[in-house]
């Protein structure tokens, strides 16, 4: 009797450590931003914060702009682009979770081809 409790408590004990299973969220489909063509013609760079959840699936929702510069014009394109990726939602004790209130910096750039392209 005494050899079945402490298996019943040694298994119990395994179970509880290898039960449980974490994974931090995990950005698995980045796509980058399409520039403004009017933005680009005008040779204008810039950056736009935004702030979105990510629901148990891994798709992100309630994209927000919390700053941008310049105001107004990359904000589409940004709130887009992060529409578009695709994450591996986190997991807390073998269950996949929803996270709320991520934030990203999406930076709008002009590589020096662009930027010399009308020359």
């Amino acid at each position: 009797m005494r050899a079945i409790w402490w298996a019943l408590v040694v298994g119990g004990l395994l179970t509880g450590c290898l039960g449980t299973y974490n994974r931090p969220i995990e950005l698995i489909n980045e796509v980058g931003p399409v520039y403004p063509e009017a933005a680009k013609q005008s040779g204008i760079e810039g950056y736009v914060v935004v702030r979105y959840n990510i629901d148990v699936d891994g798709v992100v929702s309630d994209v927000e702009v919390v700053e941008a510069r310049p105001q107004g014009v990359f904000d589409e394109a940004a709130k887009e682009t992060i529409l578009s990726w695709r994450y591996k939602a986190p997991i807390l004790d073998g269950q996949p979770q929803a996270v709320r209130g991520v934030v990203s910096r999406v930076t709008f750039r002009l590589d020096e081809d662009d930027v010399y392209a009308d020359l």
